[in-house]
């Protein structure tokens, strides 16, 4: 090998490049993987490394090696993996000089790696490669893949927050975007970034959104909408997310998921017992579990626990002061929700029985989903007591069965109790009526003809 390439430095300049592209395929041909590669070696370090064989002519023969080892030049994944690597070692000295052809090799490697599943590798070798350098014009489409792809490696090991960041360079750029796989890899990574953000909220509408497309595969499109329902229950419990709940619950591919099940409850109100939330947990990810963090305000607020308001007939009191995960803050808020639901007012006691939680931290999480607008009521801090108020109105609007309830005006009658008393009078009886109707209708009824 060394006096070929002795003698095809010594040729005229225009004859160099042929002659050492040349022997790319005959070193290919060799049968030890050894002697291949450290054959290439020795033809990459002679035409980038001597000075008598030019630029031009090294830029020729790299740039036949990067498209021979991209179309399966070799094919054992180990060989063509220590050539790339000993390839780009070689170069590195000169990489000013040979961009394109370096980056057209780290892009090998990164395929290289990726199948290997070392994705946050993967992901380094392309945050290396030069996207915006003078030398050479690099279009927005090729910048975004390329950012969209190392965002998605990243997440792959869960590394967000530097994923987030060239998401946010991906974001500048997807405006120019024409290519639909693009577009949709990118709303996937948005909703990724959301997901391990903890925005579950705009995680699931994201989603939800994408478990529609047509373009993607079912077997995917499954997978989303289970996504989007993981997130709906690990949302900030509120009007916000019931409508996303209520939206999930109406979609009939929801039915056959294995997180149907909590999902139906929350979104009709029900209470979550811990046995629900153990199997509801198993099929959550890392980041979804993780710890919540109690501040010092809210550590002192919540360890008040006042025993002179309580009874014998009182639960004892729990010594838990805030929720530990993500999941537990989730259940606790959506309990204390549905509580509202069920009872006009409820002592601190009550409620921190219920939650699980001292009396002064079931205070202070009703406080701040009532400060929030999450959550209606008011709190009597002499009686101990929390308040609920009416949320008649939205109710018979969501429809318990399937948001398709009809609102009917109702008097004020100055007294919310009472109002609230007549409402569900009024509800029972219509309810009532329209069963009769409807039974009536199907000939499985007859009205009762009075005797003459």
């Amino acid at each position: 090998m060394e006096s070929k390439l002795a003698q095809y430095s010594a040729l005229a300049q225009k004859d160099k490049g042929p002659a050492f592209i040349s022997l790319i395929p005959e070193i290919l041909a060799q049968p030890d993987p050894a002697v291949i590669s450290n054959d290439i070696h020795t033809l990459v370090d002679t035409v980038i490394n001597q000075d008598n064989i030019g630029l031009v002519v090294g830029r020729q023969v790299l740039s036949e090696l990067v498209k021979v080892l991209a179309e399966g030049g070799i094919k054992d994944h180990e060989l063509r993996k220590r050539v790339v690597e000993g390839t780009l070692a070689t170069v590195q000295p000169r990489i000013v000089s040979y961009e394109e052809q370096v980056n057209g090799l780290k892009f090998q490697l990164a395929d290289l790696l990726e199948i290997e599943e070392e994705w946050s590798e993967a992901a380094r070798v392309l945050m290396s490669t030069s996207l915006e350098s003078g030398q050479r014009s690099v279009s927005d489409a090729d910048k975004l893949r390329v950012y969209i792809r190392i965002v998605r490696l990243l997440l792959e090991d869960e590394d967000s927050v530097q994923a987030e960041t060239y998401y946010n360079r991906a974001a500048l750029l997807i405006h120019s975007a024409s290519d639909r796989e693009t577009i949709l890899q990118f709303k996937l990574c948005q909703a990724r970034i959301s997901d391990y953000s903890r925005k579950f909220l705009e995680a699931a509408s994201r989603y939800h959104e994408l478990s529609y497309v047509g373009e993607i595969d079912e077997e995917e499109r499954r997978h989303m909408l289970t996504a989007a329902v993981t997130c709906a229950v690990l949302a900030p419990a509120g009007p916000n997310r019931s409508r996303v709940l209520a939206s999930l619950y109406r979609d009939e591919r929801s039915a056959d998921l294995p997180t149907f099940n909590i999902l139906s409850k929350m979104f009709l109100d029900h209470i979550l017992r811990p046995a629900e939330i153990k199997e509801f947990e198993k099929s959550l990810k890392p980041h979804q579990l993780a710890k919540v963090a109690i501040s010092s305000n809210d550590r002192l607020a919540s360890a008040s626990n006042d025993n002179s308001y309580a009874d014998d007939n009182e639960p004892a009191t729990s010594t838990r002061t805030g929720p530990s995960t993500v999941l537990d803050r989730a259940v606790m808020e959506h309990n204390l929700l549905a509580s509202s639901k069920i009872y006009n007012n409820i002592t601190f006691r009550g409620l921190g029985a219920l939650l699980d939680l001292t009396p002064g931290a079931a205070e202070n999480m009703a406080r701040k989903m009532i400060e929030q607008g999450r959550l209606r009521g008011s709190i009597d801090q002499v009686d101990k007591l929390i308040w609920f108020e009416s949320e008649r109105e939205e109710d018979d609007a969501q429809g318990k069965a399937g948001g398709l309830g009809e609102v009917e005006e109702a008097e004020d009658t100055g007294a919310p109790f009472t109002k609230r008393w007549d409402a569900q009078i009024r509800l029972t009886a219509a309810n009532a009526e329209s069963i009769v109707q409807h039974l009536i209708e199907k000939g499985l009824v007859r009205l009762a003809v009075p005797a003459a």
